[in-house]
C-alpha cells in the first residue's frame, strides 16, 4: 500500500468515526459566531436614555453600595465601566452573573440572566460537552476534545490528499474552484476539495487553538512553537505571592484605603483613549488593586494592559498585563481568541463563521462519498 493510499484510508476512517461530533461542534460554533454582539444588543435596554457629562455621573463606590444593598449575600469581584457614558456599570458578582447599575441614578436596572444569554450559553454547552450534566460532563468534554484532535488530523491529511500530483493548470483548476453541472459523487468530491483548500488556514487555527484550550500538553506545544518554555503548573507563584502579602499586611491600613472611583480615574488618566476599564476588587489581604484597560472589543489581548495601584494611597505600583508577557504567553493568549476569530474583530469572527460553515459541508460531503464507496463495495456492479 502506498503512503497516499494509507493516508486516504486513515482520513476516511477517522472522518466517519468523528464526523458526527465535528458536525455538532461546527453547527454550534456557527451559532456562536457573533455571541458578543448579540449579548450587547440584548442588553441595550439597560442604557440611560440620554448621555450626560462625567461630572454628573455617580461614583463607582456608590454603584457598589447599590448592589450590596439590593443583594447583601453577593460578593462583588469587579466593576467594569465602558467609555460610552450611557452604559451602566457592570458589577460581577460571581458565577458569570453581572448586575448593571445606572451611572446617573445608581439604580440596579437588571442582570445578564436574559433569554438571549441563556440560549447562547446552552449552545456553548453543546459545543463543549453536549450539554451533559454532572459527572457526564467530563465524558462529553473528553469526546469533543478527542474529536477536535482528530479533526486536526483530518485537516492536515486532507490537504495532503488535495495536493495535485501534476501541477498543470487543468488539474489545479479541478480542485480550487467550483465546477458547474456536476452531480452525485463528482459534485461532492469537487465541493470537498474546493472548500477544504480555501478554508485550510482558518480551520487549522480554529482546530489547533481548540486543542490548546482542551489539553495542557498542547498548550505547552504552543509555547515551544515560538521558542519559549512552558510555564510551571498554575497556582504556585500566585499562592506564594499572596502569602507574602498577607505576612507584610498592616491591619491598621484596612480602614483607610483609596476609593474605587479614585482608582478608576487614575487608570483613565494614564491610559489615553480606552473602551472599557475593569477594576478588580481585591481580597482583604491584598495590598494592591488591578485595573484592566481595554482599547479593543474585549477579546483582543494585544489591545489590553493592566495597571497595578497601591490599595491605600492609590499610587501606581507597576504596569503589567499583555505587553509584559513572554512571547509564548502572548501566543497562547492570541490562540484563545483566535479560536472564535474575535482577536481580529468582526472580520475575524466572520471568517471563523465561514470556516465553521465550510466544516459542516466537509462533513456532509465526506459522509456522502464514504457512503457511496461502502455501498459500492457491498454491492459491486457486474462487469
Amino acid at each position: 500500500m502506498s503512503l497516499r493510499k494509507f493516508v486516504f484510508w486513515c482520513h476516511l476512517v477517522v472522518g466517519v468515526v468523528v464526523g458526527t461530533v465535528v458536525f455538532i461542534m461546527s453547527v454550534t460554533g456557527l451559532l456562536l459566531t457573533y455571541e458578543a454582539q448579540l449579548n450587547r444588543w440584548d442588553l441595550r435596554t439597560y442604557r440611560s436614555p440620554a448621555a450626560t457629562t462625567e461630572s454628573e455621573l455617580l461614583t463607582l463606590d456608590t454603584a457598589l453600595v447599590s448592589v450590596t444593598e439590593r443583594e447583601p449575600t453577593v460578593t462583588p469581584t469587579s466593576l467594569q465601566i465602558l467609555a460610552d457614558l450611557r452604559e451602566p456599570v457592570a458589577v460581577n458578582v460571581g458565577g458569570g452573573r453581572l448586575l448593571f447599575v445606572d451611572r446617573q441614578t445608581a439604580e440596579v436596572v437588571g442582570d445578564n440572566d436574559r433569554a438571549m444569554r441563556r440560549f447562547l450559553r446552552e449552545v456553548m454547552y453543546w459545543h463543549r460537552w453536549f450539554a451533559l450534566d454532572d459527572d457526564r460532563r467530563v465524558v462529553g468534554r473528553t469526546i469533543t476534545s478527542i474529536s477536535n484532535l482528530a479533526f486536526l488530523f483530518l485537516v492536515f491529511s486532507g490537504f495532503y490528499l488535495w495536493w495535485p500530483r501534476d501541477w498543470s493548470l487543468h488539474n489545479v483548476r479541478q480542485v480550487v474552484w467550483f465546477r458547474r453541472g456536476l452531480t452525485g459523487r463528482a459534485r461532492n468530491f469537487n465541493w470537498h476539495n474546493v472548500i477544504g483548500f480555501w478554508l485550510v488556514v482558518p480551520l487549522v487555527v480554529i482546530v489547533f487553538s481548540g486543542s490548546v484550550i482542551s489539553y495542557r500538553w498542547m498548550s505547552d506545544i504552543s509555547y515551544r512553537l515560538v521558542g519559549d518554555s512552558p510555564p510551571p503548573p498554575s497556582g504556585t507563584s500566585a499562592t506564594n505571592r499572596v502569602r507574602d502579602q498577607q505576612q507584610r499586611l498592616d491591619p491598621s491600613k484596612q480602614n483607610r484605603q483609596a476609593s474605587y472611583q479614585d482608582i478608576f480615574e487614575s487608570a483613565s488618566n494614564l491610559s489615553g483613549e480606552w473602551r472599557s476599564i475593569t477594576v478588580r476588587l481585591p481580597d482583604q489581604e491584598a495590598e494592591t488593586i488591578v485595573a484592566l484597560i481595554d482599547h479593543g472589543n474585549g477579546r483582543q489581548p494585544s489591545k489590553q494592559h493592566e495597571l497595578v495601584f497601591n490599595r491605600f494611597d492609590g499610587s501606581l505600583v507597576e504596569r503589567s498585563g499583555y505587553p509584559t508577557y513572554s512571547r509564548g504567553r502572548k501566543f497562547r493568549r492570541w490562540l484563545r481568541f483566535a479560536h472564535t476569530g474575535e482577536v481580529y474583530g468582526v472580520v475575524g469572527q466572520t471568517i471563523a463563521g465561514f470556516a465553521t460553515t465550510g466544516a459542516t459541508v466537509l462533513v456532509w460531503t465526506g459522509f456522502a462519498m464514504a457512503w457511496r464507496r461502502f455501498r459500492r463495495r457491498a454491492n459491486p456492479r457486474p462487469r
